[in-house]
């Protein structure tokens, strides 16, 4: 009986568990419907803004997607992609932005860092590549993001939580996932691209809880930004 209580507590121990993942990334090295990323963060009232940032490194041509936040009402509550090398995808509830990168913000040859962030007293969308800003552009003003949705990265979710396109699946390496519920201010997105330590985290890539299925993995980032505190 004690055993069996001792067993039970050291899972219950482990699946609450957060993980530091600095200087590791999880790894998509082929095209799939199946491999994909959940990162499970407590969202639980509407959101009015906030501010997502990530890491990544692909030499994919086609589309593929970045960050797909699903709710039980929209696969594209909240869904950011790459439509090619240039251009990138916004989509908030029904609607969508797309932004082109100027030719200089996509020489990096080791990956990119880019940050969305969106708020609903205006409907600015802030689009930031390599901490350098796209011209701002407006999106649903008076919108909300419905809570408890379903976070993945490595697929775009056209159900909530899976209908997968391998069409649409990463393969590389993302790291360095952050989502904060509020807009960033300029100075703040490029300590962001340097993982400086923010507050108000509702993603954390230093105490993170997620889970993996299929063929993906955590390995050490090929490329990541020191953290500063």
């Amino acid at each position: 009986m004690l055993l069996s209580l001792f067993l039970l507590a050291s899972g219950l121990l482990g699946s609450l568990a957060l993980e530091d993942l600095e200087r590791k990334a999880f790894v998509f090295p082929v095209a799939s419907d199946t491999a994909h990323v959940v990162l499970k963060a407590k969202i639980r009232h509407p959101l009015t803004s906030f501010t997502v940032c990530l890491r990544f490194y692909t030499d994919l041509t086609r589309g593929y997607s970045l960050f797909s936040y699903a709710s039980r009402n929209h696969d594209n509550e909240l869904y950011l992609l790459a439509l090619n090398p240039k251009q990138y995808k916004f989509h908030l509830g029904d609607e969508a932005l797309i932004f082109s990168v100027p030719e200089a913000l996509n020489t990096n040859p080791v990956g990119k860092h880019v940050c969305v962030s969106w708020e609903s007293s205006t409907g600015l969308v802030e689009l930031w590549v390599n901490g350098q800003p796209l011209v701002r552009k407006s999106l649903l003003k008076g919108h909300s993001v419905r809570p408890e949705g379903s976070i993945v990265l490595g697929q775009d979710q056209d159900s909530f939580g899976g209908s997968f396109d391998i069409n649409e699946s990463f393969v590389g390496e993302i790291t360095d996932v952050y989502m904060w519920d509020r807009v960033l201010y300029p100075d703040e997105v490029v300590l962001a691209s340097y993982n400086h330590a923010l507050p108000d985290y509702l993603i954390n890539w230093i105490s993170l809880d997620y889970s993996i299925t299929g063929d993906a993995l955590v390995k050490p980032a090929l490329l990541s930004a020191h953290r500063t505190e």
